[in-house]
């Protein structure tokens, strides 16, 4: 492997300064690229020269435009299908990496096709069969479509190795080094990767040709920019205390590692049931409701996402202001990756540590391996707790009067202020606005910011009349299903189920809750009986369903 010297910082070039053909430039213009990023811009001319290259460099610096542009600005012939193999760890990965080589590829007829598990194998063979230049896969998917002839890979010139230290980690060594061995000797291999360990660099021993290295980040150079913190707790009521750091820090979005699956449903549940705009994500979700909660997050209509850190990987979210540590991962190294998911493409970024005393040695090691010393915080005061619910009360008046105030009642204030009682009647107002004093005006007050809500409704302020306002949710009936856990139900399936029998929207099912023999599904009140009709006849876990009311204890 040949040591690349790290590149000296210059001024931002142009993509024009690299020499890329006009028929390119246009796609990169119209895809919003203003200028290359540091790793598009210093591996290009080694790739577009025909080297194997080893590229370190940290999620979300381009790396797909960093093989992309080369690929379809000249490593790539006119003629002939299947030319280009990239292989990611995760069905997100290719399929972005498939979509994104297509955009800059559009005027130059360059096809892509993703294979990936969890979809059809049937329409990915027909799609192979009407051709393409570059296949973007995972790398189980890609080795059987190769051991059943329906990918050949006789004309392949350029293989892509995208984030090849997470399909490692993943325990794909087994299927990468099987797919290459099936693959011409004579072709360009580009490797990816955040981090270079004694793993990576067996593969580019085994399966590279004078690799030409590149190292445009460290191991711990993307934790360094950003700022990291830590909050240290008990151990005991760790998600209390997590609800009372998002309530403090009152991060815009935010992505929560779990180290367990079990974990992530427990924590997202309990955001939700305090009025968090939260969902989970592990590997027990099914493909269809993994898809739609990545599309919210996309689309920034989901601030919390709980994760563990298999099911995050290819989630790429440029907009995430913070990454929070639920627990520390046994693996420091492993925190280097979840860190770098906040911080990208420039962006500035936070991460938050959750940390008990058992995990003071990690903590430690995380210091003498990474140079990394995160700040330590305190869990905010009572006096503290006190003025955070007194700014959620005083945002809830802001969003109830949006409009601009007109001269005279400006006027009016001013005189109000100058009244030697001011103070007593402004609080007499204040009162007929909340109503009484009851905890929940400040449970609908934190539930408006913890949703990243930005108004406020006719139910959650006075009604002109100065009566009190009615910040209750709507009434809930709780039903009984009699299927449970020794059926192996799972609340996903449950949910599921009723969504697409009775039309309830995901957010007008309340709490699952699957005992040994039965579940309890709480639905709206008034459409309980709509729903026990609508799942008559339901078939679930090979049993009949049977729903009635729940009987009260």
């Amino acid at each position: 492997m040949t040591e690349t010297p790290e590149p000296e910082e210059e001024g931002a070039q142009t993509f024009a300064d690299l020499g890329i053909r006009a028929d390119v430039l246009e796609a990169i213009e119209e895809m919003g690229w203003e200028t290359p990023t540091p790793v598009q811009r210093d591996s290009y001319p080694l790739a577009i020269a025909g080297h194997d290259i080893i590229v370190q460099s940290r999620t979300g610096t381009g790396k797909t435009g960093a093989f992309g542009i080369p690929l379809v600005d000249g490593l790539l012939s006119d003629d002939g299908d299947e030319q280009a193999l990239v292989l990611a760890p995760t069905r997100e990965l290719a399929l972005q990496s498939a979509r994104e080589i297509a955009k800059l590829g559009a005027r130059r007829g360059i096809d892509t096709v993703a294979v990936y598990g969890g979809a059809s194998l049937e329409q990915q063979v027909q799609a192979l069969e009407k051709g393409a230049r570059v296949i973007s896969g995972t790398p189980g998917r890609v080795l059987d479509h190769l051991k059943r002839g329906t990918m050949k890979a006789s004309r392949l010139r350029v293989l892509v190795l995208d984030e090849a230290d997470e399909m490692l980690s993943m325990g794909f060594a087994k299927e990468l080094h099987a797919i290459i061995e099936l693959l011409p000797k004579k072709r360009q291999t580009l490797l990816f990767s955040a981090t270079v360990d004694r793993a990576i660099k067996r593969v580019a021993e085994k399966h590279m040709t004078d690799p030409q290295f590149l190292g445009l980040s460290g191991d711990h150079v993307g934790a360094l920019g950003i700022e990291h913190f830590v909050y240290m707790v008990s151990g005991v009521g760790r998600v209390a205390n997590l609800m009372t750091v998002l309530d403090t820090e009152d991060p815009e979005s935010a992505l929560i590692f779990c180290n367990t699956k079990a974990e992530t449903e427990q924590v997202s549940a309990a955001l939700q049931r305090a009025g968090f705009n939260a969902e989970w994500l592990n590997g027990d979700r099914p493909q269809r409701e993994r898809e739609e909660v990545l599309g919210r997050v996309r689309r920034e209509e989901l601030r919390f996402l709980v994760a563990t850190d298999v099911a995050s990987r290819g989630i790429d979210v440029s907009h995430l202001t913070h990454v929070i540590n639920f627990s520390l991962p046994v693996n420091v190294e492993q925190y280097v990756h979840r860190t770098g998911r906040t911080g990208r493409a420039g962006r500035t970024g936070t991460a938050i540590t959750l940390v008990d005393p058992t995990e003071l040695g990690i903590l430690y090691y995380l210091r003498l391996q990474y140079r990394i010393f995160p700040v330590e915080r305190t869990l905010p005061s009572e006096g503290e707790h006190r003025t955070r619910q007194e700014a959620d009360r005083i945002a809830m008046i802001d969003a109830a009067y949006p409009k601009v105030p007109t001269e005279s009642e400006l006027a009016l204030v001013r005189r109000f202020m100058t009244h030697v009682d001011a103070e007593r009647m402004l609080a007499g107002l204040l009162g007929a606005f909340f109503g009484a004093e009851t905890e929940d005006v400040d449970k609908v007050a934190a539930s408006r910011r913890r949703r990243g809500k930005e108004h406020v409704d006719a139910h959650s302020t006075a009604n002109g009349n100065g009566q009190e306002p009615a910040p209750e949710e709507a009434p809930t009936a709780t039903l009984y299903v009699n299927v449970g856990r020794r059926d192996e139900l799972k609340a996903s399936e449950l949910g599921r189920l009723l969504r697409d029998r009775t039309g309830l929207k995901r957010n007008e099912i309340g709490r699952i809750r699957v005992r040994d023999k039965h579940a309890l599904v709480d639905v709206p009140e008034d459409r309980a009986q709509e729903v026990i009709e609508s799942m008559a006849g339901a078939v679930l876990k090979d049993r009949e369903l049977e729903i009635e009311l729940a009987k009260s204890d």
